[in-house]
């Protein structure tokens, strides 16, 4: 019998993980993240040529929404693009979200690669606690912005239902609404929220609004367990609207009414 009150025996086998990429998997772990690299990287290129163009988009009701909340579309005391007026509040929001961090910091630092994969070096871990990493603690700031940003996208998506002839349906209307639901189901489904509502209480019934916050908990969780599913819808329905909304008004695309 062995004795319980024995040390453990060491393996004569010791792991050693070497430079970038050194791993014992055998599965093709890069494949994860060369779509994640492809996506997010081709947005931010995307948005950032949109975000420093001067012109703003909009034709009829329609209203890009990289250009919502609208402020000084003329430049009567803003000489740039409108969108760099609240481009920090959705960029800081998708910036510090939790899965997107994961995301490009497997894609684009390569911190690590993947699950059980070396990114190489002999720094000492830090984490998220020195500058501009420490910045990521304000996610849950952005996310009280960000619910301000889809009161105006919703606003935005209803006023696309009302042409100067009067209410109607077009394409446009349909893709601005799809939008701001994709939109709302990210925010929604943010960790922080989830949190907030009720993921960092022992016990329910000791505090406040108790049953109230639960069933909040409870909706809120399912929405959770579809974070990065809804994550990576809204970035495409988001670029998607505002490329048609682009095309409509520079006259490349005709914007169909179905009502």
């Amino acid at each position: 019998m062995t004795d319980v009150g024995a040390p453990m025996a060491k393996s004569s086998a010791v792991v050693q993980i070497g430079g970038l990429g050194s791993t014992q998997r055998r599965d093709a772990w890069w494949v994860e993240i060369v779509p994640v690299a492809i996506l997010l990287g081709g947005f931010g290129i995307y948005a950032t040529f949109r975000a420093f163009e001067g012109k703003f988009y909009a034709w009829g009701p329609y209203l890009s929404p990289f250009y919502s909340p609208l402020i000084d579309p003329m430049h009567h005391w803003w000489r740039f693009s409108p969108a760099l007026l609240i481009l920090a509040g959705p960029l800081g929001f998708r910036a510090t979200c939790y899965y997107y961090r994961k995301a490009y910091y497997r894609a684009f630092f390569l911190d690590p690669p993947a699950c059980a994969v070396s990114e190489g070096g002999r720094e000492a871990y830090r984490g998220e606690t020195r500058f501009p990493f420490i910045l990521q603690n304000l996610h849950r700031w952005f996310l009280y912005v960000a619910f301000i940003f889809l009161a105006f996208l919703w606003w935005d998506a209803i006023r696309a239902f009302f042409f100067p002839e009067g209410f109607g349906i077009g394409v446009g209307s349909l893709v601005l609404l799809a939008n701001i639901v994709l939109l709302t189901l990210y925010t929604l489904s943010c960790h922080s929220l989830r949190h907030l509502a009720g993921g960092k209480l022992d016990c329910f019934s000791c505090t406040s609004f108790g049953p109230t916050r639960y069933t909040a908990w409870r909706s809120l969780n399912g929405l959770n367990a579809r974070h990065m599913l809804f994550a990576w819808m809204s970035l495409i329905s988001v670029g998607l609207a505002d490329l048609y909304v682009r095309m409509v008004s520079a006259g490349l695309l005709k914007d169909i009414r179905l009502l």
